[in-house]
């Protein structure tokens, strides 16, 4: 088991901010550098900056925020700082961006999803109706429709990876999902707390996932279809 971000987050090249992995070796210390760096980059300064294209009504937006040229905001977004959005992202109707978030660039939040304390690489995309909360997603990661990466515990304890008997504490008591470079979760997916999956590994759709998955893995529940007659039946109108 490893939660080396040399394991996960190869391509590091495609985060706006090289300083950033300064001191920062473990997955979960990226969230917490998230913090004090928006605090730094934005809070401070209180910096209040939108570059992008908003199509249809003006976005909602609160606090400290920077958006980047040519990223694409539609109807009814809300972005509650602080936030920074990179350069080319697509934020679609409805999405809701909270505190603590970084999109790299050409990012991608589908339509009604709503991202939490992430922070997303370049080129990562969460589909439509998803929920990603204390989570971090490699370049080119894809979190499909409808998923929810589950960031607490139901006893609101400390979030820990097991794996193999072995249980590593994750240092909060809120911590989603950690997706490596170019892997994907399917649609109607659920990840439990402290999930930690491997560059290139899919999750298939309508899996439940927890613990360590490695590098380049497709995991899903084996499934059985039963098919039997049945009366034909006109619908009401």
């Amino acid at each position: 088991m490893s939660t080396s971000i040399d394991y996960f987050f190869q391509r590091r090249d495609r985060f706006p901010f090289p300083d950033f992995f300064t001191d920062v070796h473990e997955t979960w210390e990226i969230l917490l550098k998230a913090k004090s760096f928006l605090k730094e980059f934005l809070v401070e300064p209180g910096i209040k900056e939108n570059h992008g294209i908003c199509k249809g009504e003006a976005p909602a937006l609160y606090n400290e925020y920077y958006i980047g040229e040519g990223t694409v905001i539609y109807n009814d977004v809300t972005i509650i700082g602080p936030a920074y959005i990179g350069k080319n992202c697509e934020l679609m109707p409805g999405a809701i961006i909270r505190p603590y978030t970084i999109l790299s660039d050409n990012c991608s939040v589908g339509h009604g999803s709503e991202v939490k304390h992430c922070v997303f690489f370049g080129g990562a995309k969460i589909s439509s109706l998803a929920f990603a909360g204390d989570s971090i997603l490699g370049a080119s990661a894809r979190i499909g429709s409808g998923v929810i990466t589950a960031n607490r515990r139901f006893d609101q304890g400390e979030v820990k990876l097991r794996d193999e008997g072995e249980r590593k504490s994750l240092g909060d008591s809120f911590f989603g999902v950690v997706l490596g470079d170019s892997a994907r979760i399917g649609a109607n997916s659920v990840t439990q707390p402290g999930t930690h999956i491997g560059p290139y590994s899919w999750i298939y759709p309508l899996t439940n996932v927890r613990g360590f998955i490695d590098a380049e893995q497709h995991v899903y529940h084996p499934r059985e279809i039963v098919k039997e007659p049945a009366a034909r039946l006109e619908l009401k109108p």
